[in-house]
């Protein structure tokens, strides 16, 4: 039984892994690395987040983006948007460098089991772990507008169900959304010569400011510092302190969570967006209907509009319910938050002990930078210890949980006992 299995193998579960694999855990990593990454953002996409603010997290961070970039011979600057193509080849090379052996195959179902879990592989192999973390990323909880459910993928898509915007060149398509993955999604489409419009339910759309210079006077920056998720003492506030952020009064958090860091275009998508692409403001689509040659869109207060296919850029909504690889026993007693996310304490673990949770889940307890890959290296050290935490409470005398580096990590026979 090993002591710490980690499903997902995106930027959160592979920072996971590396400080699990350092402490000294035993521990089996499941998941195609950056799998959201390489398949489901259309090439051509740049990272929103700056490089200095999108590195995944080793203990000794050495791993770094900027370390991978100068490999490549490419300088990772500040105000330089990265190629979403360059930052998955950055996690591969990460994986392969600062994380044992990652398994590809995908778990389909984690269930309890008598001192800890079991977990199903796709071909049906059964593995056991006292602990599990838990990093399934942002696509178990896409969030597709109501009026369009139920209509066939080749009528309507999520702006994650694409790594290729080729197939419509040429053709008419209407994306919904107001954020960065419609404007950036309908800036490629145009760019590509297909007819392309944006219909977004708020007044005026919102554009992220270019960012001040990296080196300023320091009353600028003590004014609105550099952070994770961009400048100001707030954005500092969610960005570098996600622990305080969790001893914020729910009520509070919750309204955080509804309304900071909502949608909004990168600065340096704006030029492309407004000079090319119709934005249709304050509509919301009420009904849709798949017609000859494509999709009726019913508008409220605008009338209706035919379109050949429909992309929903309407981003995300983590709840416990969509959370489909636990079985049911387990699912079902997971103790919930407001929005329906589960709850979890300090170390991220959940109320079913063991459990670890990590990425978009967690929004709601430690704050918007868990959106974000900035928020993988405050999670990763302090899920690991938790899960230390965990595995000591299981051992009589509290100390045969290895110290950093005093087991190989590959090693199990060394494994505690159940």
């Amino acid at each position: 039984m090993y002591d710490l299995l980690v499903v997902g193998a995106g930027p959160y579960g592979l920072s996971i892994a590396s400080h699990a694999a350092a402490a000294g855990l035993s521990l089996r990593v499941f998941g195609r690395p950056m799998a959201s990454w390489r398949d489901h953002m259309p090439a051509g996409m740049y990272l929103k987040s700056e490089p200095w603010a999108s590195n995944l997290s080793d203990p000794g961070r050495r791993r770094r983006l900027d370390t991978y970039c100068a490999t490549r011979g490419v300088t990772a600057r500040h105000g330089e948007p990265i190629p979403v193509e360059m930052f998955a080849e950055y996690g591969l090379w990460f994986a392969r460098n600062a994380v044992p052996e990652v398994d590809e195959r995908t778990v389909t179902r984690i269930a309890p089991l008598t001192g800890g879990f079991e977990a199903v592989t796709d071909d049906g192999e059964v593995v056991a772990a006292r602990t599990v973390a838990l990093a399934v990323g942002v696509m178990p909880f896409v969030e597709m507008p109501s009026p369009l459910c139920g209509l066939p993928r080749g009528l309507v898509t999520h702006s994650s169900h694409h790594d290729d915007l080729a197939r419509f060149g040429g053709r008419d398509v209407t994306v919904i959304g107001g954020g960065q993955a419609a404007l950036e999604t309908a800036a490629l489409l145009a760019e590509q010569g297909t007819r392309v419009r944006v219909l977004a339910r708020a007044d005026r759309l919102r554009w992220n400011d270019v960012p001040p210079p990296w080196q300023r006077p320091w009353w600028r920056s003590a004014r609105a510092p550099h952070s994770g998720l961009g400048c100001g003492w707030r954005n500092w506030f969610y960005a570098e302190r996600p622990g305080l952020y969790r001893r914020l009064p729910e009520p509070t958090r919750a309204r955080i969570a509804s309304t900071a860091l909502g949608p909004a275009g990168a600065w340096w998508v704006r030029d492309r967006v407004e000079n090319a692409v119709p934005v249709r403001l304050g509509q919301e689509v009420t009904s849709a209907r798949a017609v000859p040659g494509g999709v009726r869109l019913d508008v409220r207060g605008a009338g209706s509009l035919e379109t050949e296919h429909v992309i929903a850029a309407t981003g995300f909504r983590a709840s416990r319910d969509r959370l489909g690889l636990l079985a049911g026993e387990l699912r079902g007693t997971l103790a919930l938050a407001g929005d329906g996310s589960p709850e979890v304490g300090r170390d991220f673990e959940s109320s079913y002990p063991g459990l670890f949770l990590a990425g978009l889940i967690t929004a709601s307890a430690f704050g918007p930078a868990m959106r974000f890959v900035h928020g993988a290296t405050f999670t990763a050290g302090t899920l690991v210890r938790g899960v230390r935490r965990r595995l000591r409470s299981r051992v009589p005398g509290g100390d045969r949980v290895p110290a950093p580096g005093g087991r190989s990590r590959q090693d199990t026979s060394g494994a505690l006992p159940a």
